[in-house]
């Protein structure tokens, strides 16, 4: 029998390090045991060295507005793709670096291994037996790759090896077109890759508004060909790789599989731990403490699968870290949610989404950002925003936006969420002009205009004053 802790902590990822900080203010006896490479998924392979990736593309593409601008001589620039490269994996070994500072100073309390469980207080950790009070679940996710897909071997990469390229495949297939599949699909093509996207659905970038998803499809077919509504079908064809989908047939060079995550739960002993499991190997959880059920196992991050983001990741680890070491676990309200992709035009996704919404639940304010003031000085006037407020109280519900400079749009909206804010509310912040924001106020005042008890001047009037404000 080993020794027993007060809390073990399975996993040094986002969740598990966020929980890990949770756990030392209040204990020195815990063990964190990881199996694997050290950093996070998020600063090795996914939302770091992405959005490096993406950053390079754009300031490589913005070299096709400059003529408009009188600004001669870009069409001429040129991209060298191993410095661009060499440049990801630079700033993602920075990040990684960061990361694993964190448990530098753990000694024996850092264990490198694969835990199972054999009890809701039991683990196995290659051989070694580990009994903690508490115990954490902070396993990750892994790239999902479809059987037989294997047999591509150095031909199919996914984010944990696409960064280590030196020099990208001339020709690529990205087969997904979530949020991960279309920033890699336009980044690659902008870096001169010519690629061509799939996806089963026929929505992308986790959108659910039918208007919101047309218009960037629409732009993004405007950089690269991407088909919907038919599953692809992958086979090798000599040196290159065929993909099939409904009636479209490609020959590519590699293959970019986009298809999500899977969390790393299914080695994982789960079912020695008392609790039925769904048909994905999970046991229900309460989002809000954590906990499975009423053992002293709590779950967060990828894991858990309930929104696998770093910022749902590292909340999550802190309400496991923290009801870790209580007698009793406490509830936490979350966050308002918020998904953004790095797309350009950037695609996100606040509060409540449109496929979220009953019928006569909402209002919805749109606007088409075509000709808007501010993005039309820098060609960049496409896209548009849909918000939805309250059909009864006028309390913004969510956004779905497709929009440059969509990543502050949507932080400013969730603001508006969180705070309970109504429209009459945001509309009586003040915009300045000329702004992108603007462009949001007119989908705010679309929404207004269906609101009619609340009908009126974006400017309040004085306390008992009668007034017209300015509308």
């Amino acid at each position: 029998m080993g020794r027993r802790y007060d809390v073990a902590i399975i996993g040094a990822g986002s969740a598990g390090l966020s929980a890990l900080r949770c756990v030392r203010a209040r204990t020195d006896d815990f063990l964190l045991i990881n199996d694997g490479i050290d950093g996070t998924t998020c600063a090795r392979v996914g939302c770091m060295p992405s959005k490096v990736l993406v950053e390079i593309a754009d300031a490589f593409h913005r070299r096709h507005a400059l003529a408009k601008m009188g600004i001669r001589g870009g069409r001429s620039l040129e991209v060298d793709q191993a410095a661009a490269m060499k440049r990801v994996r630079e700033l993602r070994d920075r990040y990684v670096a960061g990361v694993r500072g964190t448990t530098r100073d753990l000694g024996k309390r850092y264990v490198s291994g694969r835990a199972r469980f054999v009890g809701p207080r039991s683990l196995d950790v290659d051989g070694r037996r580990v009994e903690a009070e508490r115990i954490i679940i902070a396993t990750g996710s892994r790239p999902i790759v479809p059987k037989g897909w294997g047999e591509l071997q150095d031909r199919l990469l996914t984010t944990d090896s696409l960064f280590e390229h030196r020099r990208l495949p001339a020709q690529m297939a990205v087969i997904g077109m979530g949020a991960l599949g279309v920033e890699m699909a336009q980044g690659l093509v902008r870096l001169g890759v010519k690629v061509t996207g799939f996806d089963a659905l026929t929505r992308v970038a986790g959108i659910t508004d039918a208007r919101i998803n047309e218009q960037a499809i629409a732009i993004l077919r405007e950089e690269l060909p991407i088909h919907l509504g038919a599953p692809a079908e992958l086979r090798v064809a000599g040196k290159r790789v065929e993909v099939r989908a409904g009636r479209v047939r490609v020959r590519v060079d590699a293959v970019l599989a986009a298809l999500g995550r899977r969390p790393n739960v299914d080695d994982l002993g789960l079912e020695t731990i008392g609790m039925a499991l769904d048909e994905r190997g999970m046991p229900a959880f309460d989002r809000t403490t954590m906990q499975i059920g009423t053992l002293p196992i709590f779950i967060a991050g990828d894991a858990a699968a309930d929104f696998p983001l770093l910022h749902e990741a590292a909340d999550e680890g802190f309400i496991a870290g923290y009801n870790a070491t209580r007698k009793r676990p406490e509830c936490f309200q979350r966050r308002t949610r918020l998904a953004i992709v790095f797309t350009d035009p950037n695609i996100a996704v606040v509060g409540r989404s449109r496929a979220s919404l009953g019928d006569g639940e909402a209002v919805v304010g749109e606007v088409d950002l075509e000709n808007q003031g501010r993005l039309r000085m820098s060609e960049d006037d496409h896209g548009r925003i849909h918000v939805y407020a309250d059909a009864k109280s006028g309390r913004l519900l969510g956004a779905e936006l497709c929009a440059p400079s969509g990543e502050h749009l949507a932080h400013w909206l969730a603001l508006a969420v969180q705070q309970q804010m109504t429209i009459p509310d945001l509309l009586r912040v003040p915009f300045y002009h000329p702004v992108v924001e603007e462009g949001l106020r007119t989908a705010l005042r679309g929404a207004s205009k269906q609101l009619r008890a609340m009908r009126g001047a974006d400017l309040a009037a004085c306390e008992g004053s009668a007034a017209v404000a300015l509308g």
